[in-house]
């Protein structure tokens, strides 16, 4: 459902990182084109705050990373990759954005949620009953029909997929 979006809109950008990180890996072997996720989900409209939920892995390796998002206006919330006894690891930030949009809300007139996750299916609910435009941006192959659904717009990147990924420099050449 095509949905008008005016420039008085203030929104608010919510970016599950590891869930875009996943989907863009897993389709199409590259990484996720930010500045271009940016330009969509703002769309001319009155950015009140985005930010990127991530995770930091013993090496410490994102700081260009995170740098990166900061250039684009983007805040970084980071939380340690957790490695339990048996190898096993988890890396979950999704109570962590459902906290921030319901705290933001009263604040925004849209929320655009940067996942395909169906965990945010409730948190989607909750913010529409309080008025608030929800809008998802994600990868349509990798993501929950059940959020497809429930939100008022969804912006499928795998519709135009050269410009939401960043292939890997040598792959670029080939083409």
């Amino acid at each position: 459902m095509a949905i008008i979006k005016q420039k008085n809109q203030r929104v608010g950008i919510f970016i599950d990182t590891q869930n875009l990180y996943h989907g863009a890996k897993n389709l199409y072997k590259a990484r996720v084109n930010f500045a271009a996720i940016m330009k969509e989900a703002v769309a001319g409209r009155q950015l009140v705050r985005a930010i990127a939920y991530v995770i930091t892995t013993e090496s410490r390796e994102e700081a260009n990373f995170f740098d990166a998002l900061g250039k684009l206006g983007i805040e970084t919330k980071t939380k340690d990759l957790q490695v339990f006894a048996g190898g096993a690891k988890k890396a979950d930030w999704d109570v962590g954005l459902a906290i921030d949009a319901v705290k933001l809300a009263p604040k925004l007139d849209a929320a655009v949620i940067a996942s395909g996750d169906g965990d945010f299916v409730p948190l989607v609910e909750y913010l529409k009953l309080n008025g608030v435009q929800v809008e998802v941006i994600s990868f349509g192959k990798s993501s929950s029909m059940k959020l497809k659904e429930a939100v008022d717009d969804f912006m499928d990147m795998c519709d135009d997929p050269r410009k939401y990924v960043i292939r890997p420099r040598y792959e670029n050449k080939k083409q």
